[in-house]
């Protein structure tokens, strides 16, 4: 049976429906939860009837398109098909039609069925969805790639995960240039498996100038929702080769007992630092341009802090689109869960292992805020003002303190 899925929420004025009609096209509908079902059903049969008469226009073109004698295939003698009509549809719950005065908001339950003329759907109300689905654009050879993730009515660690390899470079087009068509359930002969079912993927020197492709599938731990799948936009690249932190994760190999915690300190260098003339020429003129560029930076930054094992990560310098784009999503995938403040142009990150720690209060802390209204930093504030150029400076620095 085909699948309807409907998205409900209370506290929106509006339902999603998507389903697949016969002729291959794919209806996303947006109705009035208060609305009775009556019309929406009408609707249904509207776009319906459309796509039949798109499908028997396509047909009709393709009978009457010259042949390669020069002639024109015709469909023969014979009267025209009859104008279609609207096709029934109906909603049944158990069994049962639904009224159509019923309103959608209460009619599209889960476990329902759409009838569309002779096809059936089976209704899914609010199955596992992913609402953000993004891979890395730059991709290295024995660095983690952690897709970037949002799921609604569902978990990360409750979905499914496969990877794929390009068979060969340029192979995801099939033979004759013409686009290629990748199924949900059976990826394109140009893929094979790389035998990773898991969220995370660690590419290999025999991936390098091959792209990627994660198939995935939203769950929640006892349903899933609709599969959906990402090709990396570039090809594996090498990598730097032995990095000085290898040599450190030879010590951190695992995560250490419940009576221990490791706790890791690390300023990873906003990018609005290091692309500056400054940092090129004065500060880091050491590093070739590539290396501090951002995409580079986050393979190793993710790299470093997840074979930490650390059950504590507070980092300075980060950036908000780092840490939503990058941080989040690699450390989440090995188990730690962040808090995030930002000063002006960079912020504070704090990563705790979710199997260690609960987060029961966040308090982000301004230093020149509380030197200025809290009545136990009032002798300090009262010194500092005989230093006029001092307590400017003071005033003026933005420095947060984070506490978990």
């Amino acid at each position: 049976m085909e699948r309807a899925v409907v998205r409900c929420v209370p506290s929106e004025p509006k339902l999603s429906l998507s389903f697949a009609l016969a002729d291959g096209s794919h209806k996303n509908m947006q109705r009035d939860q208060s609305e009775p079902l009556g019309r929406a059903l009408s609707r249904i049969a509207t776009n319906a009837l459309k796509g039949h008469a798109k499908a028997a226009a396509a047909k009709k073109s393709r009978k009457n398109r010259p042949n390669a004698s020069g002639g024109v295939s015709c469909a023969g003698p014979g009267p025209e098909p009859a104008a279609a009509c609207e096709p029934v549809v109906k909603l049944y719950y158990r069994e049962e039609a639904v009224a159509e005065d019923v309103l959608n908001v209460d009619a599209w339950q889960d476990g329902a069925v759409l009838q569309i003329g002779d096809v059936k759907y089976k209704v899914e109300r609010n199955p596992p969805a992913f609402t953000e689905l993004q891979l890395p654009r730059y991709i290295m050879a024995g660095f983690p790639v952690c897709p970037k993730l949002g799921v609604e009515f569902g978990d990360p660690a409750g979905s499914l995960f496969r990877w794929y390899k390009e068979a060969k470079p340029g192979a995801a087009e099939p033979e004759g240039g013409g686009p290629s068509s990748l199924s949900l359930s059976s990826p394109s002969p140009g893929w094979t498996e790389t035998g990773v079912d898991e969220r995370v993927y660690t590419p290999s020197n025999a991936d390098i100038g091959l792209r990627l492709k994660l198939h995935c599938t939203p769950g929640n731990g006892q349903r899933f929702g609709p599969s959906r799948e990402l090709e990396s936009v570039c090809p594996v690249e090498a990598g730097p080769g032995t990095c000085t932190f290898d040599h450190r994760h030879l010590y951190t190999k695992k995560v250490t007992d419940d009576a221990l915690i490791r706790t890791v300190s690390y300023n990873i260098l906003a990018d609005t630092y290091a692309q500056t003339e400054f940092s090129r020429t004065v500060l880091y003129p050491y590093c070739a341009p590539y290396a501090l560029e951002l995409d580079y930076r986050q393979n190793l930054i993710q790299k470093e802090l997840t074979g930490y094992n650390a059950d504590l990560i507070c980092l300075q310098e980060v950036d908000r689109n780092v840490f939503t784009d990058s941080l989040v999503p690699a450390l989440e995938a090995f188990g730690l869960e962040g808090v995030f403040r930002i000063k002006q142009h960079e912020g504070l990150a704090t990563f705790y292992r979710k199997s260690k720690f609960s987060l029961l209060s966040q308090h982000d802390i301004a230093f020149h805020e509380a030197l200025q209204s809290d009545p136990l930093h009032k002798e300090l504030l009262e010194k500092l003002a005989l230093y006029p150029s001092a307590q400017e400076r003071v005033l003026q620095r933005s420095s947060v303190l984070q506490v978990e």
